[in-house]
């Protein structure tokens, strides 16, 4: 019997409450504005790191050392593709 006071009176409540819509927390559009900074110095380092990989690799080549630097270029370049398909890999995981 106190069961069923019980059930009825949450359910009752549970019953009343809506639908509530999402609304965006109030310092939202400061750190979208913070993630699009840090995209941009994601994408200016593996620019640099490119390019410094490249001197090393032809610096390597004229002076007949060892070539390390493709291992470096291979290395930027997956790290290249991994931060330019971030959002994409975070809609997969997160399912929107």
């Amino acid at each position: 019997m106190i069961l069923a006071a019980a059930q009825d009176v949450y359910g009752t409540v549970l019953a009343q409450m809506g639908n509530p819509t999402p609304e965006a927390p109030p310092i939202s559009d400061k750190i979208l504005q913070l993630v699009r900074y840090m995209t941009w110095f994601v994408l200016l380092s593996g620019i640099l790191a490119i390019t410094y990989a490249g001197g090393r690799f032809a610096w390597e080549k004229w002076s007949g050392g060892g070539l390390q630097s493709p291992k470096m270029v291979a290395g930027a370049m997956i790290g290249g593709v991994v931060a330019t398909s971030a959002g994409t890999i975070m809609n997969a995981v997160i399912g929107t």
